[in-house]
Protein backbone atom coordinates (compact mmCIF):
# COMPACT_ATOMS: atom_id res chain seq x y z
CA UNK A 1 0.00 0.00 0.00
CA UNK A 2 1.14 3.17 -0.65
CA UNK A 3 2.41 5.57 1.61
CA UNK A 4 2.12 9.49 1.51
CA UNK A 5 3.54 12.22 4.21
CA UNK A 6 1.92 14.86 4.79
CA UNK A 7 2.05 18.41 6.77
CA UNK A 8 -0.97 20.20 8.61
CA UNK A 9 -0.88 23.38 10.43
CA UNK A 10 -2.28 23.56 13.44
CA UNK A 11 -2.74 27.66 12.97
CA UNK A 12 -3.77 29.57 16.64
CA UNK A 13 -4.27 33.32 16.68
CA UNK A 14 -4.32 35.57 19.39
CA UNK A 15 -8.03 34.63 21.03
CA UNK A 16 -6.43 31.12 21.44
CA UNK A 17 -8.44 29.71 18.71
CA UNK A 18 -7.63 27.55 16.01
CA UNK A 19 -7.67 27.61 12.87
CA UNK A 20 -10.28 24.38 11.18
CA UNK A 21 -10.66 23.81 7.40
CA UNK A 22 -13.59 22.33 6.22
CA UNK A 23 -13.00 19.43 3.41
CA UNK A 24 -14.64 20.53 0.36
CA UNK A 25 -16.47 18.13 -2.42
CA UNK A 26 -14.08 18.16 -4.52
CA UNK A 27 -11.67 16.02 -2.14
CA UNK A 28 -11.48 12.44 -0.45
CA UNK A 29 -13.68 12.37 2.18
CA UNK A 30 -15.35 15.71 1.60
CA UNK A 31 -17.50 17.41 4.84
CA UNK A 32 -14.90 16.56 7.56
CA UNK A 33 -12.65 19.01 9.13
CA UNK A 34 -8.72 19.03 9.09
CA UNK A 35 -5.66 21.36 9.89
CA UNK A 36 -4.47 23.04 6.45
CA UNK A 37 -1.61 21.46 5.10
CA UNK A 38 -0.92 18.98 1.96
CA UNK A 39 1.44 16.42 0.37
CA UNK A 40 5.64 16.80 1.26
CA UNK A 41 7.42 17.57 -2.31
CA UNK A 42 10.21 15.42 -3.19
CA UNK A 43 13.42 17.56 -1.88
CA UNK A 44 10.92 19.71 0.45
CA UNK A 45 11.37 19.92 4.43
CA UNK A 46 8.12 19.27 5.94
CA UNK A 47 8.56 23.33 7.16
CA UNK A 48 9.23 24.15 3.54
CA UNK A 49 6.52 22.00 2.76
CA UNK A 50 3.65 23.57 5.22
CA UNK A 51 4.62 26.76 4.30
CA UNK A 52 4.17 26.46 0.35
CA UNK A 53 1.16 24.47 1.01
CA UNK A 54 -0.87 27.27 3.38
CA UNK A 55 0.91 30.06 0.75
CA UNK A 56 -1.49 27.99 -1.39
CA UNK A 57 -4.29 26.77 0.06
CA UNK A 58 -4.81 30.32 2.30
CA UNK A 59 -3.20 33.39 0.50
CA UNK A 60 -1.18 34.23 3.51
CA UNK A 61 2.29 33.53 5.14
CA UNK A 62 3.21 31.34 8.54
CA UNK A 63 5.78 31.08 10.69
CA UNK A 64 6.12 26.98 11.23
CA UNK A 65 6.74 26.24 14.90
CA UNK A 66 7.04 22.76 16.97
CA UNK A 67 6.15 19.36 16.30
CA UNK A 68 2.60 18.49 17.38
CA UNK A 69 2.03 15.34 16.20
CA UNK A 70 3.37 12.40 13.90
CA UNK A 71 0.41 9.99 13.31
CA UNK A 72 0.11 7.71 10.91
CA UNK A 73 -3.14 6.38 9.65
CA UNK A 74 -4.55 3.64 7.44
CA UNK A 75 -7.22 4.51 5.33
CA UNK A 76 -8.51 1.50 2.36
CA UNK A 77 -6.84 2.88 0.23
CA UNK A 78 -3.68 4.62 0.96
CA UNK A 79 -1.45 4.98 4.35
CA UNK A 80 -1.13 8.71 5.41
CA UNK A 81 1.74 9.73 7.89
CA UNK A 82 0.57 13.69 9.38
CA UNK A 83 2.97 15.97 10.97
CA UNK A 84 1.34 18.90 12.08
CA UNK A 85 3.19 21.80 13.60
CA UNK A 86 2.10 25.04 15.62
CA UNK A 87 2.09 27.78 13.06
CA UNK A 88 1.12 31.20 13.55
CA UNK A 89 0.05 33.89 10.44
CA UNK A 90 3.16 36.36 9.48
CA UNK A 91 1.35 38.17 6.42
CA UNK A 92 -2.74 37.92 5.04
CA UNK A 93 -5.67 36.69 6.06
CA UNK A 94 -6.52 33.46 5.70
CA UNK A 95 -9.08 32.59 2.40
CA UNK A 96 -10.43 29.20 1.44
CA UNK A 97 -8.92 28.48 -2.08
CA UNK A 98 -9.37 24.84 -1.65
CA UNK A 99 -11.75 24.26 1.20
CA UNK A 100 -15.48 24.58 1.72
CA UNK A 101 -14.66 27.06 4.51
CA UNK A 102 -12.72 27.96 7.52
CA UNK A 103 -13.82 28.56 11.15
CA UNK A 104 -11.74 29.82 13.85
CA UNK A 105 -12.53 27.71 16.67
CA UNK A 106 -11.69 28.03 20.55
CA UNK A 107 -9.30 24.88 22.05
CA UNK A 108 -12.02 23.67 24.21
CA UNK A 109 -14.82 23.69 21.12
CA UNK A 110 -12.38 21.34 18.96
CA UNK A 111 -14.37 18.34 19.87
CA UNK A 112 -17.13 19.54 18.35
CA UNK A 113 -16.26 19.34 15.18
CA UNK A 114 -16.24 15.79 13.18
CA UNK A 115 -12.66 15.72 12.13
CA UNK A 116 -11.03 13.47 9.13
CA UNK A 117 -9.40 10.32 10.91
CA UNK A 118 -5.56 11.06 10.92
CA UNK A 119 -6.14 14.29 12.14
CA UNK A 120 -7.77 13.51 15.57
CA UNK A 121 -4.59 12.03 17.37
CA UNK A 122 -3.80 16.31 16.57
CA UNK A 123 -7.18 17.72 17.97
CA UNK A 124 -6.95 15.29 21.44
CA UNK A 125 -2.83 16.56 21.67
CA UNK A 126 -3.69 19.99 21.26
CA UNK A 127 -6.96 19.42 23.87
CA UNK A 128 -4.88 17.62 26.07
CA UNK A 129 -1.45 20.12 26.51
CA UNK A 130 -3.61 23.13 26.49
CA UNK A 131 -6.35 22.90 28.88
Amino acid sequence: MKTVDVVGAVIINEKNEVLCALRSTDMSMPGLWEFPGGKIEPGETPGESLTREIREELNCSIAVGELVADVTHVYPAITVRLMTYKAIIVDGVPKPNEHEKLIWLPLEQLHSLEWAPADIPTVARIIQTNT
